[in-house]
Parts: C-alpha cells; structure tokens; sequence
C-alpha cells in the first residue's frame, strides 16, 4: 500500500451516507489521482458496494466480526468484506470498543483473508498490547480529542512520536497512523514529522463545508 496514507472514515455521518458518501468517495478519488496520494475511505459496510461500482479507491470496512460463514445473523463476514472489494478494515476504533482478545481475533481473521488491519488505540498502554497482534497499523487516537477540531499532531506530539517508537521496537513492520482533530493540511504534515504514515481523518472532511478543498490542502502537505 502506497505511503503515507489519509484515510477518511466516513462514520454514519448523514454527509457521508448513500448517495452523499458515492459523491463524497468520487471526490475523494478525484484528489487521490490529482496529487498522487493514497487517500483511502472507510464508509459504512451497507455504502461499500454503491461507491465500488462508481469508484477505484481503496476501501475499508469500518468493523469486522471474527466469523467464518454460517448462522450469525447481524455480523460482519469477514469473507463477505473480501469478496465485496474492500483492501482493509478498521477494527477497535473508539466508538466500537472491543476487549483485547477480541481485537487479537479480528486481525487474526484478517489476516486470513488477506485485510489490512489498522487497529485503533487510546494510549501508548493499548498501543503496546495491540502490537503483540502484529495488525499492519495502529492507529494512536486519544478520545478526548475526537469530533473537537484538536489536533492530536498537534496537543500531543511527544505521545504521538513515543508511539511510533513504542510500537516500532515491539514489531518494526507494523506502520503507526494518529487521529483525532485532524482538520488541515498542517496537521497531516505535522503527524508525518512525527514519525507517522498518515492520518485517519473523519468529520475534518465528511462535515466540511468544502471537503475538496480540505482534502486538496492534505494531500498537498502529505507529498
């Protein structure tokens, strides 16, 4: 996968649901080719084949349940994700907290079938736990700062930087993203100074007035 990354996760804003997240994803890619940067979405699960059928763009679901096919009505197939066309998956972001056990199943599962993993934590604390997993990517986002328009980049650098050396010396090939707060291209930029591949962004983008420009602002800064 193409480095660094902007990966915009969607949530179940209303701006980022149905045709909103097709016309969304369409600019998103449209950015993506203009600038020669990976910009990546994470839309909800239902959205995923409507934009894929507009859209070249890497596509991750924004959970997965650690099921193989069979009788569990209301999950997320793992092998369903795969054979709709996304690359990756999300998994213990924030706003779906799962136990430890649970995430070492999700990228146990993913890996089987060839997801990327991008695992989301709170603090170094989880970091460090989550990097005994191995997924392909951590995700440092401290709650406290999401949805506010705080940079994480920004309030917390030295935390961000501890992280990737934290993650880097327990599995150096595991690749270390931040989030929370991002809303520009200074952001973006001061999160790869730190040490980082990319960004998760959200509502930065998926509420903003303009998201083209926003996100020609980060694609910039991530060159």
């Amino acid at each position: 996968m193409k480095l660094p990354i902007i990966l915009i996760n969607f949530k179940c804003y209303e701006a980022g649901t149905g045709e909103k997240a097709v016309r969304l994803a369409k600019i998103c890619e449209a950015v993506s080719k203009k600038y020669d940067t990976n910009i990546s979405i994470s839309p909800q699960f239902i959205d995923i084949c409507p934009i894929l059928k507009e859209v070249d763009i890497s596509i991750f679901c924004q959970h997965i349940d650690p099921i193989e096919p069979g009788s569990h009505t209301g999950h997320i197939l793992p092998l369903s994700a795969k054979e709709a066309g996304v690359v990756g998956t999300l998994i213990n972001h924030s706003e779906r907290k799962l136990s430890l056990e649970q995430i070492k199943k999700r990228v146990q599962i993913g890996k089987k079938y060839n997801l990327i993993t991008i695992c989301c934590s709170g603090d170094i604390e989880e970091s460090k736990k989550i990097a005994e997993f191995a997924p392909d990517f951590i995700a440092y986002e401290p709650p406290e700062l999401i949805g506010t328009g705080i940079p994480v980049s920004k309030t917390k650098p030295e935390v961000v930087t501890n992280t990737v050396n934290v993650v880097k010396k327990i599995n150096p090939n595991i690749e270390v993203l931040c989030g929370a707060g991002i809303t520009n291209g200074e952001d973006v930029k001061k999160a790869i100074e730190l040490g980082t591949v990319g960004v998760l962004a959200a509502s930065g983008i998926v509420k903003a007035k303009d998201p083209q420009a926003v996100l020609e602002e980060m694609a910039k800064s991530a060159l």
